[in-house]
């Protein structure tokens, strides 16, 4: 797996300073998290999600919070786009359990194993020939193929990836997960789809739970039910993928390098990621700790999404390679909908 590790200074590379430097951008990353939900209180059809990453570009851009993004709030931010969104992917489990995998029987899990391989190779080889700058194409794949911007987050994080990167990757990730909850309802009728048949069409093809939540609602409680079980199915892949990556990456650096630490076949927070779908598996937890977890783990991922909304550079974006990359993104929405699409008619009936 080709890897490059750039030393390139981002917006939100950490920079030395104490706990107490870190007040700034955390306040930043709270306000960013309390206005994404005002707004999508206002705005409910739009993920509070998708708004806190849209709030962190402008956060970015804007004169008057520019300064302030880039200077006393980058060491907060830094902490925020990586520990948090650490600490989300472990609450992500929470929403799994091998009960609800098990209903969905084996045609849907071959189904999505499918789904799974032809976007992550695929998108991965065309972002190679592409030549798309360092771990883009990895982070698209991934995020495309298994859960958006928590895939990203957590393959980002297995590769130390540099913020420029993920920041653009989930930006990409989140565009074409917003235009599908406005695009694939309008074409269930064309394509013949009943709500069941649509539900997981939309699970098995959108990023963010989120935004598989705001597109399959229209096909009613069912779809919505089904649309939500194919994309948990599709997030227990995180936990291999990354594990896989990870031991590329170490059989890789044990040739080129000696004496330096690799990084660890499971990292802790998949660790727990998996841990958590062990809890939720025993039936242990009542529907008030599963919200309160599901609530925590909204705010901690709006918060890490807000912070690495607050990475991305318009500028770079509207480049070459930021076109390059919105070609990447398009195609790879067409395999994954036309992948899942075929998917769906194959185990009909």
């Amino acid at each position: 797996m080709h890897k490059v590790r750039g030393t390139a200074t981002a917006v939100l590379s950490p920079a030395p300073s104490s706990r107490v430097g870190m007040a700034p951008g955390l306040a930043t990353a709270a306000a960013g998290v309390l206005l994404a939900t005002v707004l999508h209180t206002a705005l409910p059809a739009v993920p509070a999600l998708t708004i806190a990453i849209v709030l962190g570009v402008a956060a970015a851009h804007l004169p008057k919070t520019r300064e302030l993004v880039r200077g006393p709030a980058r060491s907060g931010l830094a902490v925020c786009a990586k520990r948090l969104m650490r600490c989300g992917v472990v609450l992500l489990g929470l929403q799994l359990s091998v009960a609800d995998v098990a209903a969905l029987g084996w045609g849907t899990v071959a189904m999505v194993l499918c789904v799974v391989l032809i976007t992550l190779t695929g998108t991965y080889w065309l972002g190679r020939l592409m030549n798309l700058p360092g771990d883009v194409p990895l982070l698209v794949a991934s995020g495309y193929a298994i859960c958006g911007a928590s895939a990203i987050g957590a393959v980002g994080q297995t590769t130390r990836s540099r913020d420029e990167d993920a920041a653009a990757a989930v930006t990409l990730v989140t565009l074409c997960g917003t235009l599908a909850i406005a695009v694939l309802p309008v074409l269930q009728i064309p394509l013949g789809l009943d709500n069941s048949q649509f539900g997981r069409w939309v699970g098995a093809s959108v990023h963010d739970v989120g935004q598989v939540v705001a597109t399959a609602q229209t096909a009613g409680p069912l779809g919505l039910r089904e649309a939500i079980l194919v994309k948990l199915l599709r997030v227990t892949l995180l936990a291999p993928l990354v594990a896989g990556i990870a031991v590329a990456l170490r059989r890789s650096e044990r040739r080129h390098t000696a004496g330096t630490e690799r990084p660890p076949v499971l990292p802790l927070f998949v660790a727990g990621f998996l841990a958590m779908i062990a809890l939720r598996s025993t039936g242990l937890l009542g529907s008030t700790a599963l919200a309160v977890a599901a609530h925590a783990q909204h705010l901690v991922l709006a918060a890490a999404l807000f912070a690495l909304g607050a990475a991305v550079n318009l500028r770079t974006m509207a480049g070459a390679s930021g076109r390059r990359m919105l070609g990447l993104g398009l195609v790879s929405w067409a395999v994954v909908a036309g992948t899942s699409y075929a998917g769906i008619l194959l185990t009909a009936g």
